[in-house]
């Protein structure tokens, strides 16, 4: 298992930095930020979500021992429907706090999803690739 985490780990150095410090320092926190307001309108809903992309992505993180582009199709499929929950709250007369929370998680997650389509278009055309730091032409995902 600590070979699996450590290659996973060296994958994701092998990310372009600008990619590391987007799914470190905001992609991630803002959808684990979600546990937080569980019980705000539809807030079980959008947590439910925005965990289950970040689940399915460790599944195949762990099976691909690495970052791929096909971590972009969980996101397709979990925070499209967190986006249409989330966009009738956008701006909508709830707690300042989960305001806040619901525009920040809608517009990062808006940002992934586009490059996560073209992530999910260039796996389907074919790029299986896994980020390695050896690679000559690193093909990660962007995100």
């Amino acid at each position: 298992m600590i070979r699996y985490l450590l290659d996973i780990w060296q994958s994701f150095r092998a990310l372009p930095l600008w990619v590391q410090l987007w799914i470190a320092l905001i992609l991630v926190p803002v959808n684990v930020l979600s546990s937080n307001f569980l019980f705000d309108p539809m807030g079980w809903l959008i947590g439910l979500l925005a965990f289950l992309g970040l689940a399915m992505n460790a599944v195949i993180m762990l099976v691909q021992r690495g970052f791929s582009k096909a971590m972009a199709i969980p996101h397709l499929i979990f925070w499209i429907p967190l986006l249409i929950v989330a966009y009738p709250l956008v701006g909508a007369d709830v707690d300042y706090k989960y305001g806040a929370f619901i525009a920040i998680i809608f517009w990062v997650n808006l940002i992934s999803i586009l490059f996560d389509l073209r992530d999910a278009w260039q796996w389907w055309q074919g790029d299986r690739s896994v980020a390695r730091r050896d690679r000559a032409r690193n093909t990660a995902p962007a995100g």
